[in-house]
């Protein structure tokens, strides 16, 4: 019975993950556009709801090609490497107090640990497409994720100092206690998170391993079809995965006025965090790939171990 509800739970959220994305795609086009005075979707369905779904639909319809000269095993398998661990860690994320998977003690080394996984998929999809823009593209996006994985790991920390757990709902529990959003006294430690989190996506304006000027479409260029699809997916589900952990962690999770349930407080904060992501793209040019590096070593490490220093000092000085 408990693997029944275990693989139901999976199914659930494997659903709502696909609409998720879905109108995450559609709302993402609809404010770029609006903040660029263009009109956006509004073909399909009423104010453009099903552009996205004829997008993928279209994407479906498409002839499924392999280069002749590629590593078809591993080019056929890296879209799923790169989606099953940005959907796996889902499984620890507790979308309010009821509801949640895996209630595990070790939820965030866990969620990281995944996480990282998703690497491995750029990293196999550019390599065994014989292509030298795709490898350059995959070299360059595992660079720039290892590189930023490491400050978005040490902005977690001074949280986990705070609460004295790595379970996710001891985090919220404990912001519940304290009565105010882990934000507050780990302002510095979002602001490292934050950016290290576009940087860890590749998303604008740290999109670097998909710069069409450069590298064609980076690492996924000699993908079609249904497998580009896959990447698509991987990259607004591991999107999804860390909004919520950010709402885990600095915006209390499902705390809120009684007013709505915890799940639509959740929700509805996660919304608010990835609009400042649209927004960013919307506006800032793309970083030079250097200038992103040295940011990324120089600038985000040291503060993000200068707020571990600081707030295990504070939390030393008060017992």
């Amino acid at each position: 019975m408990e693997l029944l509800w275990m693989i139901l739970y999976a199914v659930i959220v494997l659903f709502a993950l696909l609409g998720a994305v879905t109108y995450a795609i559609l709302f993402e086009r609809k404010v770029i556009g609006y903040m660029q005075v263009r009109v956006g979707p509004n073909r399909h369905g009423p104010w453009g709801m099903f552009q996205t779904i004829a997008d993928v639909s279209k994407l479906l319809m498409k002839e499924d090609v392999v280069p002749h000269v590629a590593d078809r095993k591993i080019f056929v398998m890296a879209p799923v490497i790169a989606f099953t661990p940005a959907f796996a860690v889902l499984a620890v994320i507790p979308w309010s107090e009821n509801i949640y998977a895996a209630d595990l003690n070790i939820g965030l080394l866990y969620f990281l640990g995944f996480s990282s996984i998703t690497m491995l998929g750029v990293l196999t999809g550019g390599w065994s497409s014989n292509n030298k823009y795709s490898l350059l593209g995959s070299i360059r996006g595992v660079a720039q994720m290892v590189s930023y994985e490491i400050p978005l790991v040490l902005s977690v920390l001074g949280v986990v100092i705070i609460a004295g757990s790595l379970n996710l709902r001891d985090i919220v529990f404990y912001q519940e206690s304290m009565g105010v959003w882990f934000i507050v006294p780990q302002i510095l430690a979002f602001i490292v998170y934050m950016i290290s989190s576009i940087a860890e996506l590749n998303r604008s304006p740290f999109d670097l391993p998909e710069a069409e000027s450069e590298l064609v479409s980076g690492y996924h260029t000699e993908y079609s079809g249904f497998r580009f699809a896959f990447f698509m997916l991987a990259e607004y589900t591991y999107a999804i995965a860390i909004s919520a952990l950010a709402t885990v962690l600095f915006f209390g999770g499902w705390l809120g006025p009684a007013f709505l349930p915890g799940i639509v407080w959740f929700l509805l904060k996660m919304c608010i965090f990835m609009f400042i992501w649209y927004w960013l793209r919307a506006t800032l040019p793309r970083a030079r790939v250097d200038h992103l590096m040295k940011f990324g070593w120089k600038v985000l490490i040291p503060l993000a171990l200068l707020n571990i220093v600081i707030t295990s000092i504070i939390k030393v000085w008060m017992g």
